[in-house]
């Protein structure tokens, strides 16, 4: 939507288009496909799959399945020099909008009523509906963050790789897999560092070492973390 917007809005309007268009998309899947689901995973497995062949489908009858020249502004394609590296402006971009996601996401989470609510729930669900709690329109808040945080993601990615594509986010959606194991599940802070260790590992490891060794480095740390830290490095430990 942003790609397609752009050129008839401009770049700013379009990028909130795509945001709010990927939030809606996420409460809609939790209202009417996820909610029903909640006690059954397995089927959620399944239907979060199917949703994401089915959508990758829908997006290539209608635009094709090549890859599509993504707008960026002008300063974007200017580089800068860092200690004898050319390091393009746009890295500036990414980075600093990662932060503010992660400071945002913490912020909500931990000062905000429904932030309380989310974690309770999450810990909890039964305990917080017997206090009179409405648990379901918080678990569908958390489906429209997490659509607007992923469409906000696809359009820096677009920018990233200047061009984006039906099927582009396939592969990094392996490495946000890997990432949130890594991390612990429930941890954001743990997927923070995990996403940066993973990103460091696998570009240093792709410059100074074989083409494509990058990847097989990053399932190599995940093994190592199952190994020694089932539940992920900032993940709970179960107790007795």
């Amino acid at each position: 939507l942003t790609w397609w917007a752009a050129p008839r809005t401009g770049l700013a309007t379009a990028v909130l288009l795509g945001v709010a268009a990927a939030a809606a998309t996420g409460a809609l899947v939790e209202v009417a496909l996820i909610r029903p689901l909640y006690t059954r995973h397995t089927e959620q497995v399944l239907v979060t799959v199917g949703l994401s062949l089915a959508g990758v489908a829908l997006l290539q009858s209608i635009w094709g399945a090549d890859a599509r020249v993504f707008p960026r502004p002008d300063w974007a394609t200017e580089v800068t020099d860092v200690l004898g590296a050319q390091v393009p402006i746009d890295r500036y971009l990414l980075i600093g909008a990662a932060a503010l996601v992660l400071v945002a996401l913490l912020a909500f989470l931990r000062f905000t009523r429904y932030g309380l609510v989310i974690r309770a729930g999450v810990e909890n669900r039964a305990m917080v509906s017997a206090l009179g709690i409405d648990v379901r329109n918080a678990f569908t808040l958390v489906f429209a963050i997490g659509g607007a945080l992923a469409g906000l993601a696809g359009i820096l990615g677009g920018m990233y790789f200047s061009s984006i594509s039906p099927g582009q986010g396939a592969s990094l959606l392996i490495f946000a897999f890997i990432v949130v194991v890594i991390g612990g599940l429930g941890s954001v802070t743990g997927s923070a560092v995990a996403a940066v260790a993973v990103g460091l590992l696998q570009q240093f490891v792709n410059y100074y070492g074989a083409a494509g060794a990058g990847d097989v480095s990053v399932v190599a740390l995940l093994a190592v973390v199952l190994l020694l830290r089932p539940t992920g490095i900032a993940g709970k430990v179960a107790t007795a």
